[in-house]
């Protein structure tokens, strides 16, 4: 005997699904994303409780019950290295950029898509019906053909560098890209069920399971097959570009991957309990416990040793990361950095400025500070976001966004303005006279999109800085 279930937006607009008790809550969602014309993120009860996307009706409700569908704030924009894509408001994609990344999608059939996705060199969109379609360099899983039947009931989509995985409605993975950087699941198959979380650095896959446990493949450095005695009842994971770190239920932490990359915490391991969160540089981490004290390790240049500002690290709420430097911000609005100065680990010379702060944005070598009245405050690489603007702001900054190397700030009355590498976004010059009644910003290494509020897009950057690829390799020399 089927079950009717009445799900309505906070709009108040509403639809009564029928499906029979057997089926899941995955299914019921689809339904209502199909009848309501919008994607939706959760389904609530009356009591509140979010229902379990693998989970099945039966049990759950009860006939003509009554649950709200929460709309999901899904990226608009997805971009690759060099190319963007935008769902537009009917459901179409349009994909702008070199070919080679993505930026070609006319050979998809792009119809009802709810979400989109990206690697360095493809994208993936998810249709409302669950469905993928693929598209940019077929290595790097612009081609899923080998996968395609599989792709069904889709609920989610990570990335590495050069691979996809996609989350079903049973709770199973699909994978696909360049095998070794996490598109080849083969040897985890059997582990790859009743997946809750995906987390990825650069080519390797983890995930979290119902149970707790935790499986990671990819990389030579990437399998979690040596430690996988100590994943248990973990609740997340964080990641440098080859080390994993996951917090367990107690508040401990268990690494692995790369030793140099983070993977090795023997040392401070007596430290790490009752951890909230975790951040991470290119090869380093630092948690952030309970108590508001940080603990970092890792590469000491790039992070990994605090000890210098040991004694400020107390009543911390929350961490932020440039490729090789941290930022803590504390419960009375200052701010204490560490690790590398050149990429914004010294913020003394802005120091007095950084008050109030209520969040903190990076490149990959600088920090940006939005503070509370408004105004932001930089540091860091100079030439690439670590120079706090010279012209006034036309209004209240009310969100940030960054490429590898320039900001830009979304002002209160929808305007935009930019700074950094002028090749990378931070110059907006050229399309300045369309960035009014901008709703959102997204970024990716090169280049910013502005969605306006009547659905359409401006772009710009999308170059490469020769300055920035100068100074990287000042750096690393």
């Amino acid at each position: 005997m089927a079950i009717r279930i009445s799900v309505s937006l906070a709009s108040g607009k509403s639809v009564e699904v029928e499906l029979p008790p057997e089926a899941k809550v995955s299914e019921l969602r689809h339904r209502a994303e199909q009848e309501l014309a919008t994607p939706i993120s959760y389904l609530v009860t009356g009591s509140g409780h979010v229902l379990p996307p693998h989970g099945a009706l039966h049990g759950a409700l009860a006939d003509q019950e009554e649950i709200t569908a929460i709309v999901g704030q899904w990226p608009k924009v997805a971009a690759s290295m060099t190319a963007f894509a935008c769902v537009k408001a009917d459901g179409s994609v349009e994909a702008w950029g070199p070919a080679k990344h993505g930026g070609d999608c006319s050979g998809q059939v792009l119809r009802n898509v709810v979400k989109i996705r990206s690697n360095l060199g493809a994208f993936a969109a998810v249709r409302s019906d669950g469905s993928v379609a693929t598209w940019g360099s077929p290595r790097d899983g612009g081609d899923s053909s080998s996968v395609q039947a599989r792709l069904v009931d889709v609920q989610e989509i990570h990335s590495t560098s050069c691979a996809f995985a996609a989350l079903l409605g049973d709770g199973s993975l699909v994978t696909w890209g360049d095998p070794h950087s996490g598109g080849d699941s083969q040897e985890v198959n059997d582990e790859l069920h009743d997946v809750r979380q995906i987390q990825a650095n650069m080519d390797s896959f983890a995930v979290i399971r119902a149970d707790g446990s935790a499986f990671s493949w990819g990389s030579a450095s990437g399998s979690s097959e040596e430690i996988q005695e100590q994943l248990k009842e973990v609740e997340m994971i964080q990641v440098t570009t080859a080390a994993f770190a996951a917090i367990c239920k107690d508040g401990h932490v268990v690494t692995w991957g790369n030793a140099q990359n983070g993977a090795k915490s023997e040392h401070v391991q007596g430290q790490l309990k009752a951890v909230q969160q975790i951040q991470a540089t290119h090869a380093a981490f630092a948690a952030l416990r309970s108590d508001g004290a940080v603990i970092s390790w890792g590469l000491g240049e790039l992070g990994g040793d605090s000890s210098s500002v040991e004694h400020q690290l107390q009543s911390v709420l929350a961490l932020q990361a440039t490729d090789g430097a941290f930022c803590a911000l504390r419960a009375d609005g200052s701010v204490v950095t560490w690790g590398s100065k050149g990429y914004g680990g010294d913020s003394d010379a802005v120091q007095e400025q950084l008050k109030e702060v209520q969040a903190i944005q990076a490149t990959r070598v600088a920090f940006c500070a939005l503070l509370r009245s408004g105004t932001v405050v930089c540091w860091g690489a100079p030439l690439f976001g670590g120079t706090t603007p010279h012209a006034p702001l036309c209004g209240p900054v009310k969100a940030l966004q960054a490429t590898r190397s320039a900001f830009a700030a979304l002002v209160e009355g929808g305007e935009v303005m930019c700074w950094g590498a002028p090749e990378e976004g931070g110059d907006s010059s050229g399309v300045q006279e369309h960035l009014h009644n901008v709703a959102e910003i997204q970024a990716n290494a090169r280049g910013f999109a502005a969605l306006k509020s009547d659905g359409s897009v401006v772009s710009w950057g999308g170059g490469t800085s020769p300055a920035y690829d100068q100074y990287l390799y000042a750096m690393n020399d």
